[in-house]
């Protein structure tokens, strides 16, 4: 993966693109996150449906090593991104969270495995958390994450096919916590730098 972009904001021409811009900044102006973020994901579901919007062939092409992260628009007004996600045969995501932002995510393609976790209690940089419950979200479908309810897992379970999803960040996504197991329920956390891959 190559390194976030910190010089022009990444604008990645697609057919549609001006309709999905427009439509998240339609969502900014519904209030607050919650409003925001359940304007957004109506808007989002019905973009995914609409064949004049089609994100670039790059989507499409997973990375054998990782799912790719790839981002397609940056807004230098309201400070929102845009992220396509490639996940090819199994790839997924350990439990993370979002940086304190919030997000909604649609399924473009395939489908995805979304496990929700509570946060049960903290002890220095150990985290216990337990599941609460997980759906398999298919194309056209659309969730959002609002801290502090952020902790989940993503993951392509499809030994064939590849899953593609749209991601929109209150602001651009970094770097992030990851946790990883450590006894039962108690995983420790880790400082994740997320880089981006190449879109064109």
């Amino acid at each position: 993966m190559s390194e976030p972009n910190h010089g022009a904001l990444p604008d990645i021409p697609f057919p549609g693109r001006d309709r999905l811009v427009a439509g998240i900044e339609e969502a900014l102006a519904a209030g607050d996150c919650h409003a925001v973020t359940a304007a957004l994901r109506s808007i989002m579901c019905g973009l995914i449906r609409d064949p004049a919007v089609r994100l670039p062939d790059c989507v499409h092409e997973p990375i054998a090593d990782h799912y790719a992260r790839r981002e397609l628009y940056r807004s230098p007004e309201h400070g929102y991104s845009v992220v396509a996600m490639t996940w090819g045969p199994g790839q997924g995501t350990p439990i993370h969270d979002h940086d304190g932002c919030w997000c909604v995510e649609g399924v473009w393609a395939g489908e995805l495995e979304i496990t929700q976790f509570e946060l049960l209690e903290r002890d220095g940089e150990r985290f216990r958390f337990r599941s609460a419950g997980g759906i398999q979200a298919g194309p056209g479908s659309a969730g959002s994450l609002i801290p502090p309810h952020e902790y989940h897992t993503i993951r392509n379970a499809d030994a064939a096919a590849i899953a593609v999803s749209l991601h929109v960040y209150q602001a651009p996504l970094e770097q992030c916590s990851r946790f990883e197991s450590s006894s039962g329920e108690w995983y420790r956390r880790v400082d994740n730098t997320l880089a981006t891959d190449q879109a064109a």
